[in-house]
């Protein structure tokens, strides 16, 4: 069974965008827009801080970015010990 939960940022502002449960198994995915570098950083550490309330070692970020010069693709990195999967759109 898959469900999905969209949380709202002014209703919870400590839960991440996109909670997903996919028979018992729980994914979790930040959603950003494209404001440089270091917002995107500040991103991976609160996608972080998720993952540890969820006792998860993994989660996604999207971020859409809107610049004409923009490299897209998908990476995967380690930060404390946690797998982050970003893709730039």
């Amino acid at each position: 069974m898959l469900s999905a939960i969209l949380f709202n940022g002014e209703k919870f502002p400590y839960n991440p965008d996109v909670l997903i449960d996919y028979y018992g198994r729980q994914y979790i995915c930040e959603l950003k827009i494209w404001h440089g570098r270091e917002y995107n950083e500040r991103g991976e550490k609160q996608l972080i801080g998720y993952l540890d309330d969820y006792h998860l070692n993994e989660g996604y970020m999207v971020s859409f970015n809107f610049n004409k010069n923009k490299q897209a693709g998908v990476r995967e990195l380690v930060m404390n010990g946690k797998k982050l999967v970003e893709a730039v759109v």
